[in-house]
């Protein structure tokens, strides 16, 4: 969870925030299909409406629910999906802590109720919704919005199963109040809302042609090449190869000693902990390359999965890898972000012990991992804190020998 030191400005109190919406695209500076580390660009920066964050997700198994970034102040979350960690549903669940513009109008907050007349009077006429019985919840849909409105037990009379009569005013002349409002994908037919209903929306195709989830091939001990743009990067290229393929890094990273030297007893070097080794970053592609730094060639990649729980989360936007053991390019011999440890040691073979990486507790406060090395390629592994579940990979280290002061 992310929370920010409580900080209250002019003009951010609870219900006072006023976002647009765009039904189908999605509501202030948050649009559906973004990728997380967007999201949390925008937060970085708007520090004075977004002060208190919560980023909540399931840590047994990341890749079962969403990764959800909420705001308690303004009442909503932002529901990502948890393989791609882009934005698939904006799910307002207090409808009185935000208040939404749609054209020239305003909806919602602690002065303008968004009952059932006046979303019917703004958005305009619709379809009938759905009534849920179990949850006593009637939802009205507009392409790419729902609303959700609860209907009291003596009037469920006024819905039926199924479809129903739009319930714009009870016998007693009060009118349903939205409890909740879903903003998701307009591009398909799918109804999103409460329940089940809310594990419809995905979110939207990726253009032609984008780099973001692009496949990362890697053959062991070879090269990496990349499924959209066809770059082809093996070890032992120079700086310049790597500028060539994929352009400017976004950042230059000197590894000014290496803490693993101490390991390496058949190593003839002299034990001393000064390295002249460099990192390129590729912080937009989920992707470290590290350079000798006498002969100036690539001696090793970094591959990110980007998880929550591990201390680099957010640095990186995930690289969808899919890491080669053989010549067949199968997924039965395939290792991608999403697989547990259990079928990399099918794949790969049993290994030895594992070395433990931590920064300590104030450093990083999710714990330490485990790093596995095989031949040409090492795991950095975060367990499950339930002993029955497998843990999944973080970011796998991928080097071209054997010694194992390569690994850091």
């Amino acid at each position: 969870m992310l929370q920010r030191p409580r900080r209250r400005y002019e003009g951010t109190a609870m219900g006072s925030v006023v976002l647009d919406l765009q039904p189908g695209l999605g509501i202030g500076p948050f649009s559906l299909g973004m990728p997380i580390c967007e999201a949390f660009m925008q937060i970085e920066q708007q520090p004075n409406i977004y002060d208190v964050v919560h980023v909540k997700y399931f840590d047994e198994e990341p890749l079962k629910l969403d990764i959800v970034v909420s705001f308690p102040d303004h009442g909503f979350h932002l529901r990502f999906d948890p393989w791609s960690q882009r934005l698939r549903l904006i799910e307002i669940y207090d409808i009185k802590r935000v208040q939404m513009r749609y054209a020239t109008s305003l909806i919602g907050g602690p002065t303008t109720l968004a009952t059932f007349v006046a979303v019917y009077q703004l958005f305009g006429p619709t379809f009938p919704g759905i009534y849920d019985k179990d949850r006593g919840v009637y939802t009205l849909f507009y392409p790419g919005l729902s609303f959700a409105f609860p209907i009291p037990a003596q009037y469920t009379e006024c819905c039926i199963d199924g479809e129903a009569e739009l319930p714009l005013e009870f016998p007693d002349g009060t009118t349903p109040v939205t409890c909740r409002v879903c903003i998701y994908d307009s591009s398909t037919d799918k109804r999103v809302g409460v329940g089940a209903l809310m594990d419809k929306a995905s979110a939207p195709s990726l253009p032609a042609g984008s780099l973001y989830m692009e496949e990362v091939h890697a053959k062991l001990g070879q090269e990496l090449w990349f499924s959209v743009g066809g770059q082809h990067i093996p070890f032992g290229s120079s700086p310049q190869d790597v500028w060539t393929e994929l352009g400017r890094p976004c950042g230059i990273h000197q590894k000014q000693v290496d803490q693993m030297v101490i390991h390496s007893a058949s190593d003839p070097r002299p034990k001393t902990t000064l390295c002249g080794d460099y990192f390129y970053n590729y912080f937009a592609r989920g992707l470290d390359i590290l350079f000798d730094g006498q002969t100036h060639r690539i001696k090793k990649f970094v591959l990110h999965t980007n998880y929550p729980g591990h201390s680099d989360f957010n640095s990186y936007i995930k690289c969808n890898f899919v890491i080669h053991n053989s010549e067949e390019v199968s997924t039965k011999h395939s290792i991608t972000p999403s697989t547990k440890w259990d079928q990399v040691k099918e794949i790969l073979g049993d290994c030895g012990p594992a070395a433990i990486q931590t920064q300590g507790s104030r450093s990083n406060p999710f714990g330490s991992t485990l790093v596995y090395g095989y031949q040409n390629i090492a795991f950095e592994v975060k367990f499950s804190l339930v002993p029955s579940l497998l843990p999944f990979i973080c970011p796998p280290l991928w080097w071209r020998g054997l010694r194992v002061d390569e690994i850091f």
